[in-house]
């Protein structure tokens, strides 16, 4: 784990706020990680952790999240025997909403077909569908127009999940169009507006 922050999947289970695990992929949006939890710990009654895959650890410094945060290496050190707990199951126990953003191309595709081959496409796919998943899609706009993406975006709204849409605008690879991870504002509106339908949190 990269954080001094304390560890929530080592901690009793006792809900004592509503908790929501962020998931990063490697999307050059994972850049907006760091505004991204700063806005979320401003919702009262919230308290935040996050798992990232590895390649989106090139667009963000751990030193900026000030959340424990969970990645593949943490699975396996936490594990060496039968009774040791199963880091994916925890955290999956743990959160109360999950919040995929940004979600990659690639990791669409796996979450689409069940693939489960880093941490946080095994919390996913361990997920509890009777308690609310949000994904934020981010990826270029050729691959967004790709007929693919809208198969893969229908199967995880077939699961339950719920997409909160990506925008149209100048992407950093000088392509202009669709696939533009949400804005940040967004993001956290829909959190409060999902909060205050479970009863999780008072809206700010």
């Amino acid at each position: 784990m990269e954080s001094s922050a304390s560890c929530p999947a080592a901690a009793p289970l006792v809900k004592k706020q509503f908790h929501v695990l962020v998931g990063v992929t490697g999307s050059v949006a994972a850049l907006k990680l760091p505004l991204l939890v700063s806005r979320l710990l401003d919702i009262p009654g919230l308290e935040v952790a996050v798992v990232t895959t590895e390649r989106a650890k090139h667009f963000y410094s751990p030193q900026d999240i000030p959340v424990p945060l969970y990645s593949d290496a943490d699975e396996w050190e936490m594990w060496k025997c039968r009774s040791d707990p199963v880091l994916h199951i925890d955290l999956r126990r743990w959160a109360d909403l999950m919040l995929v953003a940004p979600l990659d191309a690639n990791t669409l595709g796996k979450v689409a077909s069940g693939i489960c081959d880093n941490l946080l496409t095994c919390v996913i796919r361990a997920w509890d569908c009777r308690k609310p998943l949000l994904f934020c899609p981010a990826m270029n706009t050729v691959m967004w127009e790709h007929p693919i993406t809208a198969q893969q975006l229908g199967q995880l709204k077939a699961f339950g999940y719920v997409e909160i849409p990506c925008v149209a605008k100048q992407l950093v690879c000088g392509d202009q169009g669709l696939g533009a991870m949400a804005e940040v504002g967004t993001i956290v509106d829909k959190v409060k507006e999902v909060l205050f339908q479970h009863g999780g949190s008072q809206q700010s």
